[in-house]
């Protein structure tokens, strides 16, 4: 039998690009194998390491949808050595992926229920999945809000999608910007995510919460949600936690037992408060 190297990853090529801001890039990655290609699957909140030969690998969430067949999508920052390589590749060009790593959002435990997401920034990227799953069923929820914002317009990611949701009357969709200076014609809210919030006070009745983004901005927006009425069982969010190999072999990014990459990135607000006090 031969055996397979699991730090070994698939070849994808980059068939789209899009430059969701000046320094924030999409890519639609199709895997270079017929039967990688005809046989992946993932779910939800899954992750995957990316990497640029010779430059190291990067953590991303899979943004896309899990019933996209032959591709999948990944949104990064031009943060760091890795990405700023990402960032210079050009459609055709051939990276590495491994995944797909970690739990799952329980979407089908959520149907009957309202949905209220809430992102801020690229924060967008790792719940765009579950969004784009819950509006592929949208007959299996109530309610669903979609509370986005950024520093700037121009900081906004998926502007082409926002459009799409905003004119959807199944889909209650706030935007909101921090500054509105060089915003041309904005027709969203000005302000920080957790002041919109609680201006908008949607009902924590039947709810679940999917929250991510900064941390400052989740720090702010958890005590709102408790004034709204949410349980630290009804809030969920995705962490990224010095992920590496993502399997649990190199201990980056454990906390205490639990390692973010096996036991997540997917936890709700309970199973965080019970993690050691070095998270």
């Amino acid at each position: 039998m031969t055996d397979i190297n699991i730090y070994r990853p698939y070849l994808a090529r980059i068939e789209k690009i899009i430059d969701e801001t000046p320094d924030t890039k999409t890519f639609r990655l199709v895997f270079v194998d017929d039967e990688i290609r005809n046989n992946f699957s993932f779910q939800a909140g899954q992750f995957a390491q990316y990497s640029v030969f010779g430059e190291g690998e990067s953590t991303f969430c899979i943004a896309s949808s899990p019933t996209n067949e032959g591709y999948v999508e990944c949104t990064f920052k031009r943060v760091g050595r890795v990405t700023k390589a990402l960032s210079a590749l050009q459609k055709g060009d051939v990276i590495g992926f491994r995944g797909p790593y970690g739990n799952t959002f329980p979407v089908e435990e959520w149907h009957g229920k309202n949905l209220l997401f809430i992102a801020g920034g690229i924060g967008l990227a790792p719940v765009r999945c579950v969004i784009l799953t819950a509006l592929e069923q949208r007959e299996n929820f109530e309610d669903v809000t979609i509370l986005y914002g950024a520093r700037t317009e121009e900081d906004l990611v998926y502007k082409y999608e926002l459009e799409e949701w905003d004119k959807r009357e199944d889909i209650n969709l706030i935007r909101t910007i921090d500054n509105d200076d060089k915003a041309i014609m904005w027709r969203g809210e000005v302000g920080y995510v957790p002041d919109i919030l609680r201006k908008s006070s949607p009902s924590s009745e039947n709810t679940i919460a999917i929250i991510c983004g900064p941390p400052i901005m989740i720090k702010l927006t958890l005590p709102v949600l408790e004034e709204l009425g949410f349980t630290p069982e009804t809030i969920f969010t995705t962490l990224e936690n010095r992920m590496k190999c993502g399997f649990g072999k190199c201990g980056r990014c454990n906390i205490g037992k639990y390692f973010v990459c096996k036991d997540g990135p997917v936890f709700t607000l309970a199973e965080i408060n019970k993690l050691p006090p070095e998270f």
